[in-house]
């Protein structure tokens, strides 16, 4: 079982309304920066400031693709977050105007 602080700390990342709906986002599929920026509508400074928050709390991991950095969930080993994961709502609306669009 974690510890009271990883728990907290996890808790801490997710009670930004950003990073939340990041999460949701993510729950749906692996996204790029760009992917993100465009869906919430705001800089590539802001959103890349909050994944690098996630990383860093093991909420999300990172792989490359080309020149592109693309983030995916790192909770399966966190089952103290699957109850707020499950409340999350679906964003596959705001993905759907996402899939045929690429990263410029």
């Amino acid at each position: 079982m974690d510890t009271i602080e990883a728990l907290t700390d996890s808790l801490k990342l997710l009670s930004d309304k950003t990073r939340l709906t990041i999460m949701a986002l993510l729950k749906e599929r692996e996204l790029c920066v760009c992917d993100i920026v465009d869906i919430l509508e705001t800089t590539q400074p802001n959103i890349s400031q909050h994944l690098r928050k996630l990383k860093l709390g093991g909420l999300v991991n990172e792989t490359r693709k080309s020149q592109w950095i693309y983030y995916s969930l790192n909770v399966s080993d966190k089952p103290y977050l699957q109850g707020i994961m499950d409340q999350l709502p679906s964003m596959k609306e705001k993905l759907a105007n996402r899939t045929n669009q690429s990263c410029n």
